[in-house]
């Protein structure tokens, strides 16, 4: 309260005159209990706080309020945005990053299947899949990783530092052995050479996956996966510096596995974190047998 810090600046009967109250009116004032709509506010920037450092900083306001009510506290958005304000919290800042494909081949592509219709009625039925960098002191790390368009999860995902065709062929056997899809998933990925080789279009076939890819240089053919990237870089890559490749790969895997797939809410799947959206849709099923 600027009213409290002045009092340690200017005397007390020189601020009471300022400000038109009297001296009695002013102890009283100081002595009065809080308001019923005080002690709640001060519970709320309890939760709020503990919200904040849940999410690792990420949340803004909406997601802030999901999580809120699913511990039972009830409050409008208006007011934990103002909360939040009076507290100076913020989600961490968004970056720019560039993507990099490298499509200039004459390796045979596929069609685009999915037109940007990036809907799936069960998990294992859409696979996305793409590759990313991130820098290190020892040099660049790449990343293949595979998301299911139901449950947003990562499904599947490898790291090295080489961008190569096997890094991509691990990344979707990590997926395939995770998941045991039912034949005819669509695969969809862009026209990166690692996607069109040989090798890959065959493990595709082996694994009775169709392949899908975007149209030459359009970023939103893919764009839930490069959402995903812009995720893992904003609210962690961006605000790290990875001394090796070695820690890059603990701490990406960590906030995959433990904080993205399971804790991280997801506003396309109503604000559930994806393995809780799975588990919530496999559980009526299970209850049937």
């Amino acid at each position: 309260m600027k009213e409290l810090q002045a009092r340690h600046d200017y005397p007390v009967a020189v601020l009471c005159s300022a400000l038109g109250v009297s001296r009695s009116g002013y102890y009283a004032w100081c002595e009065r209990p809080a308001s019923a709509r005080r002690r709640d506010d001060e519970r709320l920037k309890v939760a709020i706080r503990g919200v904040h450092a849940a999410s690792r900083q990420t949340y803004g306001t909406r997601r802030v309020l999901v999580e809120l009510r699913a511990q039972g506290f009830e409050a409008g958005r208006d007011r934990v945005d103002r909360l939040r304000r009076t507290m100076a919290l913020r989600c961490r800042q968004k970056r720019c990053f560039r993507v990099t494909t490298d499509s200039e081949h004459t390796l045979p592509v596929a069609d685009n299947l999915l037109q940007q219709h990036f809907a799936a009625s069960a998990p294992d039925q859409v696979w996305l899949t793409d590759l990313t960098y991130i820098r290190t002191d020892e040099g660049w790390l790449y990343l293949a990783g595979l998301k299911d368009m139901c449950t947003r999860e990562i499904v599947g995902y490898a790291m090295d530092e080489r961008m190569t065709q096997q890094l991509c062929l691990r990344a979707l056997g990590h997926a395939h052995a995770r998941r045991r899809p039912p034949p005819g998933l669509i695969h969809h990925s862009d026209r990166g050479s690692q996607y069109c080789a040989r090798d890959y279009r065959h493990a595709l076939d082996a694994l009775g996956m169709r392949a899908s890819m975007s149209r030459r240089g359009n970023c939103y053919d893919n764009a839930p996966m490069e959402s995903f990237w812009g995720s893992l870089k904003n609210e962690l890559v961006h605000h790290r510096r990875f001394a090796t490749r070695a820690q890059a790969i603990t701490e990406i895997t960590e906030w995959i596995e433990v904080f993205y797939n399971r804790q991280r809410r997801h506003s396309a799947i109503g604000y559930l974190p994806p393995a809780v959206f799975a588990r919530q849709f496999y559980q009526p099923r299970r209850s049937a047998h």
